[in-house]
């Protein structure tokens, strides 16, 4: 019959004689990675796994209670806390952004400048939300340079504009898309 749609092919059906799949990376592989590159410039880590979620600006605070729980203890130091998973942004306001970029604007209004303390957190696949930014690196004079720039960091997350913050700063990670996807991935290094 002209036009009918045929029937989705099933488990043993020859036309998968050919294909092959492999899994090549994983969020638990990424973060051991991560954790081998910090371990190999003799910094400490805190693996808190591949399946952390939530709202971005709720993961924020219990990693900042963490940072600076480390950035209080005399040692190990320098330690990393990683982390991945995808959080959730509850949008209320109409500025422009991401997860990634969210839970860092949250994580540094939290921290509010502390030392020694700079965080990155971006969409393995280059694209953080709807934009062109794979996240966005938090160093510990983000908010206060962008003060001298007249920009408001908690009026931006008021908004849902953690893009605009970080790119008023340049501070956005844009990698362009990177064709795959396994998890966000978060690192915090408190030196």
């Amino acid at each position: 019959m002209q036009g009918e749609i045929p029937e989705t092919p099933k488990p043993g059906d020859p036309l998968f004689s050919r294909v092959e799949n492999r899994v090549i990376a994983t969020a638990r592989l990424a973060l051991s990675a991560a954790e081998n590159f910090f371990h190999d410039r003799g910094i400490h880590t805190r693996n808190l796994g591949d399946r952390i979620t939530g709202e971005a600006r709720e993961v924020a605070s219990a990693q900042e209670a963490l940072a600076r729980q480390l950035a209080r203890q005399a040692a190990p130091r320098p330690v990393a806390i990683v982390s991945g998973g995808e959080c959730t942004v509850t949008v209320r306001g109409r500025g422009r952004g991401g997860r990634c970029t969210e839970f860092l604007l949250s994580l540094g209004i939290g921290l509010d400048g502390l030392p020694n303390v700079h965080a990155i957190a971006c969409d393995t696949d280059g694209i953080d939300g709807s934009e062109n930014n794979a996240g966005a690196v938090l160093l510990p004079d983000s908010l206060s340079r962008a003060a001298k720039r007249g920009a408001d960091a908690r009026k931006f997350l008021a908004d849902n504009d953690a893009y605009g913050f970080f790119s008023a700063v340049g501070d956005l990670v844009v990698t362009g898309p990177t064709r795959t996807n396994i998890n966000d991935y978060r690192a915090i290094l408190v030196a």
